[in-house]
């Protein structure tokens, strides 16, 4: 499974070894133990891989065999492509900018994710 957390000094990806259903039910027993509202919703998130990385290729394979479809890939611009998948969002409110997405994807195709998205960063961080 795929968490993507979003907060105000950006986004985190990272591979979880927890089934989607059971980290959702943790989340809502903390929540619920803390006094604090929590929202879910099915949605989907986004976010870039640069264009030019060794390994795209093979995510592209990856991604026709998930089924169902729970994630598509769209160039940006010459330097980046957009990956975006099908989850659930977990946020304080409804209008929430911080909280946490989570999906479930075959194991090759998280790996190439986790994969790809460590070398975006890396290669973004060494340009700025």
């Amino acid at each position: 499974m795929l968490k993507l957390t979003y907060t105000e000094h950006g986004l985190h990806l990272e591979r979880a070894a927890a089934p989607l259903e059971v980290l959702i039910a943790q989340r809502v027993v903390l929540a619920i133990r803390a006094g604090q509202r929590l929202h879910i919703e099915p949605g989907t998130a986004s976010f870039l891989l640069a264009a030019n990385t060794p390994g795209l290729a093979q995510l592209r394979r990856s991604l026709q065999l998930e089924q169902p479809a729970s994630m598509t890939l769209a160039p940006v611009d010459d330097e980046f492509v957009e990956l975006t998948v099908h989850g659930s969002w977990l946020a304080e409110t409804v209008e929430a900018q911080e909280g946490v997405f989570v999906t479930a994807l075959s194991h090759p195709t998280e790996m190439w994710v986790i994969k790809l998205w460590e070398a975006t960063q890396a290669q973004v961080t060494f340009l700025a």
